[in-house]
Parts: structure tokens; sequence; C-alpha cells
């Protein structure tokens, strides 16, 4: 399912054609043609992954930004367009406007989609968290949530979040209306129902403060162990990786994500972030390139450690202002597209993985 970007070489195998035929046949002896600077995106593909950015909707009106994402990128996550509130606003009435734009901008420019996400306890739709429901009924309800948004997609997305958030920081089930309603047995059916839908898509279980070895990266373990146990269709462990300097680097990073490689599952990294008290400064901004670079490494010498995805690219357009005041400078871009130390980093960690193969 995943696309080749053959759009950029094309572009420039053109240009030099027509700076070629522009040249007098004596100047052209003495120019020089500099290959162009690969992006992340393409070094990421060189050693078999990608390396994406999450985009909302509004965003793409900026064209610097959304000509940027386009050109650098090898995908992209909508930050909100698939979420529930978004795609089933009504019970029964889908609304796919904001994810099929998205998708639109990604078919475009070459980009490969994540899907994010089909059940989560947050942004849903007032109709649905404010029912009441019995088992049965939600059941009918998630199923066919899952199976219409799939299909929509179908062939479309190459990775859904299936469930998202699903565990508390002791490990232990967050109790979320599928859960307090139907039980721990909806993860298990929300996967197969997915994978009924669109059998070629890889589906994921992704969370926060997961990126550690700890109590709630064990639960992820122990559960993922028990669905293959049992056929459960289950591809892949999203590490969302929102991290923050002051708390401190995740302890055992590559480590984690081996141990849940060799349960047979891929793992990626899914919504990166790192994020600083304000203002940024020159050692600030040193130590989140070093975290960057790490993280990507980490990534890098896992081989099912499949790709990494910022969440949104530049500080211009970042969620993390709002939920954290005081905080940001969060991405490896800063507001005016301008590339930080983080950046970087993320190339030379991709360009010695690139060299690995």
């Amino acid at each position: 399912m995943r696309r080749t970007r053959t759009r950029a070489a094309t572009l420039a195998a053109a240009s030099a054609l027509l700076a070629g035929l522009a040249i007098a046949p004596a100047a052209q002896a003495t120019t020089t043609h500099h290959k162009p600077e690969p992006t992340l995106g393409q070094l990421a593909e060189r050693s078999g992954r990608y390396f994406a950015s999450a985009v909302d909707n509004p965003e793409l009106a900026d064209k610097p930004f959304a000509d940027l994402l386009g050109k650098e990128f090898g995908g992209t996550t909508p930050g909100n367009g698939m979420k529930w509130y978004a795609t089933e606003p009504q019970r029964g009435v889908f609304d796919f406007t904001a994810g099929d734009e998205i998708v639109d901008f990604a078919e475009d420019n070459g980009l490969d989609v994540r899907g994010h996400t089909l059940l989560w306890h947050s942004q849903l739709p007032d109709w649905l968290s404010s029912g009441t429901w019995t088992k049965a009924e939600l059941r009918s309800i998630l199923k066919n949530h899952i199976t219409k948004v799939v299909k929509h997609y179908k062939g479309d997305v190459i990775h859904w979040d299936v469930a998202n958030e699903i565990m508390n920081e002791d490990g232990t089930y967050r109790e979320n209306i599928f859960y307090k309603t139907i039980g721990p047995s909806y993860i298990a059916d929300a996967l197969r129902w997915a994978h009924a839908a669109d059998p070629k898509a890889d589906l994921y279980l992704n969370d926060y403060n997961v990126e550690a070895i700890g109590p709630k990266s064990d639960a992820y373990y122990t559960l993922i162990k028990q669905l293959k146990a049992d056929g459960v269709p289950i591809d892949g462990f999203g590490m969302q990786a929102h991290l923050a300097l002051q708390y401190g680097f995740p302890d055992r990073l590559q480590e984690n994500i081996k141990r849940f490689a060799d349960l047979g599952v891929d793992v990626a990294i899914t919504e990166l972030d790192i994020r600083m008290q304000l203002p940024a400064d020159e050692a600030k901004l040193a130590q989140q390139a070093d975290w960057y670079g790490r993280v990507t490494d980490a990534c890098v010498k896992v081989r099912r450690c499949v790709g990494i995805t910022v969440w949104g690219y530049t500080d211009r357009h970042s969620w993390i202002p709002d939920f954290f005041p005081g905080e940001g400078a969060a991405l490896p871009f800063d507001e005016n597209l301008g590339r930080k130390p983080a950046y970087e980093a993320i190339r030379a960690a991709l360009a010695a993985g690139a060299k690995k193969g």
C-alpha cells in the first residue's frame, strides 16, 4: 500500500533538463550541478521507514506551511479530522469532509496516511457520551462506527490507531464509556471489526507515557501478548512520545521498543514533540536536539520500528501552548518555518540509519 514518492525526483529532472537547454554548449562544460539535499522523508525511506508530520485541517490554508509539509515528509496523520466527533456527529450520520481533505492533500503530495483514531474516551460527540446504553447497544454503535469509517478510507490509510489511551498510569484499564459498558472485550472487538473492514491496514493500540519501561507500558505488553495468543488482529503499538525536557528522557526507550517488536508487532513513534519551559534558549534547544536525535536513533536501531510522526512540525502550529501554559517551542521547525537544531539532529540520525540500511 505504500506509495513511492516520485514527484520530487520528476520535477528535479525536468528542471535540470530545462536548465541544460538554456545554457550554451561552452558554458555547460564549466557548470556544476549540485544534487538536491534529501528530505527527512527520503532519508527515512532509505532504511525502509517513514518520517511524517500530523496536520489539522485549518493549517492547510497556510500555504508555505502546507508546501513544506508536502515536500519534507513521507506521511501525515489528521490531528482531528478522523476522530469520532468529526466523523459521526449524529448517530448514524457520517461526515468525512475533514478526513477527506487531508487524504486528498496526502494523495496530491505522495504522502502515506495514518488514521487517528477509531475510539478514544475524549472528543466523543454529545449524543454518544451523554447517552445511556446497554452493552448490546454500545457494541452495535461501536461496530457500525468502526466499520463505516474504515471502509470509507480503505486503501487510503496504511495504519489505524484503533484504540487510543485505554490504560491508566498504573497499568489498569481506563474506565471510559466502552470499558464501563462493555468491559475489556471491546478492545479485541474493535480490532476484529477494523480488520474485517480493511484487511490490509495495520492496526495499532496507541498511548502516551509508554516510552519508558514501567507499569503502563508493561500493561500494554501483557495485553498485546494476550491478543496475539488469542488470534486477535493486532499489528502495531504506537508510542506517542509527548516528551518534556523538565521530566527527563524516557528510561530504556530502545529496549522498550525492542521488547514490543519481539512480540511480533511493529512499533511506531506516533505523536512526537519535545516541549520546554519558555523562554527557549540555546541550552534548551541543544538538549531538545539531543533528545530528538536519541528518539530517532532508538527507532532506526530496531528493525520493526517502522516510522516516526511528529505532532505537527513547526512551532507556528502547535497544541502545546494551549494545553501547557508557559511551555512550548516543542517542534523541529520554528514559527517562521526555519530549521532548529532538532531538525539537524533528526537528519543525522536518519542518515546514519539509512547507511545501515
